[in-house]
């Protein structure tokens, strides 16, 4: 949900800077951005430290050495450090930590909506790490909350794990399955994604639950939009790209595989009805390195494909091979040879 609500957001925006007289001062855009961020990105303790820094504090569990405001639990007693972390309520830092990355994580959506796509190598990956990390940190606490109030009567499926003084949850494990979710759900990652946060965190063990968070964001982002990030832009900047995933049957028709740009209409050539002198025009009025061949104007089935060279070859061997080549000729693809004037 956060990356589909990410993209059209970005995108949106894009355009917008496309459209619009913004486009023409990218350095005012950048400096005005930068001061926007210095501002509202200093007051809140997790938005001013090092992102990576903010990645790895959400990742880690709450030990001994770990004095930030995001381990403060009441009586959790640390006496051996080889013993299994007990569990404990909440105290006040854990709440204060609590609408400081909440607050965080709304600032870090607005801002990255508006700085990828700027003219400065803007990042991705880290924003959209430390945004699934807030939001899996925050579930986790939840979560582990829920177990302490309730550890009397807690569901069956709970049983046995969180039955034990010792806590079942660690919410750090949530931030490393929220990061994964969120980096898929913008770029629609899979098996690099596994490979990037097995890289990061170093556990095999994790992998089953980064596995179902992978899926799950595709899934639902795939439902609710089928571009990730990267694939919207090259749509937006109208770069030549040939998607593998889209498939044509043979009732395609040239449209749906050729898009005109600026209105302007189809360049086709049909099968057995187009002779040499409009073919010449259709390769003199464009500059496509191909054309889609259909079976008529009226129908246009699509039939198949051909390159501007390999029409530039056979013009030039029939004209080499023949003593005159009639603008009349017709231009045959198809093994069924029309008969003409019978």
């Amino acid at each position: 949900l956060i990356g589909s609500l990410f993209i059209r957001a970005n995108i949106y925006w894009c355009k917008f800077r496309k459209t619009s007289k913004l486009g023409q001062y990218p350095v005012i855009e950048v400096i005005v951005v930068a001061c926007v961020t210095a501002l509202f990105a200093f007051p809140n303790k997790y938005t001013r430290m090092n992102a990576s820094e903010l990645i790895y504090l959400l990742f880690t569990q709450c030990g001994v050495t770990n004095e930030h405001d995001i381990c403060d639990y009441v009586d959790r007693n640390f006496t051996n450090a080889n013993h299994a972390v007990p569990i404990a309520e909440a105290g006040y830092g854990v709440y204060t930590a609590l609408w400081q990355l909440s607050l965080a994580l709304v600032f870090k959506m607005i801002i990255t909506i508006f700085t990828f796509g700027m003219k400065v190598p803007a990042g991705l990956f880290i924003p959209s790490l430390a945004m699934g990390a807030i939001v899996g940190r925050i579930v986790g606490i939840g979560m582990e909350q829920f177990v302490f109030s309730y550890h009397e009567s807690l569901p069956w499926f709970f049983e046995g794990k969180c039955s034990q003084d010792e806590s079942c949850i660690t919410p750090g494990l949530y931030a490393m399955v929220g990061a994964a979710a969120v980096l898929g759900g913008v770029t629609r990652m899979t098996v690099s994604l596994i490979v990037i946060m097995f890289e990061l965190t170093g556990g095999v063990r994790y992998i089953v639950p980064l596995m179902a968070a992978s899926m799950a964001s595709k899934w639902v982002g795939d439902a609710l939009g089928r571009m990730g990030i990267y694939d919207a832009h090259i749509d937006l900047n109208g770069y030549p790209f040939l998607d593998v995933k889209d498939e044509f049957g043979h009732t395609t028709l040239a449209a749906d595989v050729m898009q005109p740009q600026r209105n302007e209409p189809l360049a086709v050539i049909t099968q057995d009805s187009t002779t040499v002198a409009e073919l010449q025009q259709i390769m003199k009025s464009t500059d496509h390195n191909g054309f889609p061949v259909v079976v008529s104007r009226e129908s246009q089935y699509l039939v198949g494909f051909v390159l501007r060279r390999d029409l530039l070859l056979a013009t030039d061997n029939a004209r080499a091979r023949l003593e005159s080549l009639p603008g009349s000729s017709l231009c045959v693809f198809t093994q069924h040879v029309p008969v003409v004037g019978s």
